[in-house]
C-alpha cells in the first residue's frame, strides 16, 4: 500500500513540484495550498506523513502542527517543516512544536526523500514493536499508577503526564485531567523526551508502555 504524504504550501509552484517529486517516488499525495485547509484535509485523509511550509496565510505552520497534534487522530504523524528561515530559534521553535524534522528551502531533492524516508521509517519501527509488546502473551500494560516511569529519571509530574499520553490522550486531555495549560504539558513533554532521548510521542509512548508492562515483583 502506498504511503500517504500530505503537502501544505502556499507557494504555488514550490506545491507543484514537492507534489510532483514525491508522486514520483511511489507516494499518494495530497495538497493544500494554507495552514487551514492544511488541517482539513489532514484530519480527512490522516496521511502517513506532513511535510508543511511555516509562513502561510490563514494559519501559519506552527498552528498547523498545534492543532493536530492536540487532535488523536493526527498527534502522532512525522511532520516535517518546509521552510525558507533558517534562523537557529526558528528551528528551536519548529522542534518545541513537536516537529520531526525541519528542512530549509530550498532544499535538494535527494535530501528531501531522505528525510521522509527516515521518518515513514522511524514510525513504522515505533509502530511494530508497540504492536509486538501488546500481542505478547501475558503482557498487559498496568496503566493504574505513574510511579514505574519515575524510574525512567523522569519527575513526579513528567511521570503523570507520560502515563496519559501512552494511553493516547491528547495534550488537551491530559491538560484537563491533570488540571495544566496545554502549554506546561508541551513542557514537560520536551523535558520527557530529551530524557529518554526521543524525538516524538510515539516513542516515548512504547517506552512507557514497555514499563507499565513488565511483571511486579
Amino acid at each position: 500500500m502506498k504511503k500517504k504524504i500530505l503537502v501544505v504550501e502556499d507557494q504555488p509552484q514550490m506545491l507543484k513540484n514537492l507534489a510532483l517529486m514525491l508522486t514520483l517516488e511511489g507516494y499518494e499525495v495530497f495538497t493544500a495550498d494554507n495552514g487551514k485547509s492544511g488541517v482539513e484535509t489532514a484530519l480527512e485523509r490522516l496521511p502517513d506523513l506532513i511535510i508543511c511550509d511555516v509562513m502561510m496565510p490563514q494559519l501559519d505552520g506552527h498552528g498547523v502542527i498545534q492543532t493536530l497534534r492536540a487532535e488523536p487522530t493526527t498527534a502522532t504523524i512525522p511532520f516535517i517543516f518546509l521552510t525558507a528561515r533558517s534562523d537557529r530559534g526558528d528551528v528551536r521553535t519548529g522542534m518545541n512544536s513537536g516537529a520531526d524534522d525541519y528542512l530549509v528551502k530550498p532544499v535538494p531533492r535527494l535530501d528531501l526523500l531522505a528525510a521522509v524516508e527516515a521518518r515513514l521509517a522511524r514510525a513504522e519501527a515505533v509502530e511494530a514493536r508497540v504492536q509486538a509488546a501488546a500481542t505478547n502473551i501475558g503482557f498487559q500494560p498496568d496503566y493504574s499508577s505513574h510511579e514505574p516511569l519515575m524510574t525512567l529519571g523522569l519527575t513526579n509530574r513528567e511521570a503523570e503526564v507520560l502515563l496519559w499520553v501512552a494511553q493516547g490522550k491528547s495534550n488537551g486531555d491530559v491538560a484537563a485531567i491533570l488540571g495544566m495549560s496545554e502549554k506546561t504539558v508541551k513542557q514537560h513533554l520536551g523535558s520527557i523526551f530529551a530524557k529518554l532521548g526521543v524525538e516524538n510521542r510515539n516513542a516515548a509512548a512504547l517506552q512507557a508502555v514497555e514499563v507499565l508492562g513488565k511483571p511486579k515483583g
